[in-house]
């Protein structure tokens, strides 16, 4: 059975931590970041965990 390539778009956009949960940037944080306050434009360029709702597909798609 051939193996399922990975999505590269979803690869550039989350990674697999080593407990197994995924990573991924925030919204919002890359422009008009002179229209956002300090406190919030700090805030968005930290990474956060993906919720459990789309876990399981994100992995399907970064693991292949």
């Amino acid at each position: 059975m051939p193996k399922m390539k990975s999505h590269r778009g979803a690869c550039k956009r989350f990674k697999a931590t080593a407990s197994g949960k995924i990573k991924r940037e925030r919204m919002n944080g890359s422009h008009n970041l002179e229209k956002k306050n300090r406190k919030r434009t700090r805030r968005l360029h930290q990474s956060t965990i993906l919720d459990g709702t789309k876990e399981k597909q994100i992995k399907r798609m970064i693991l292949g």
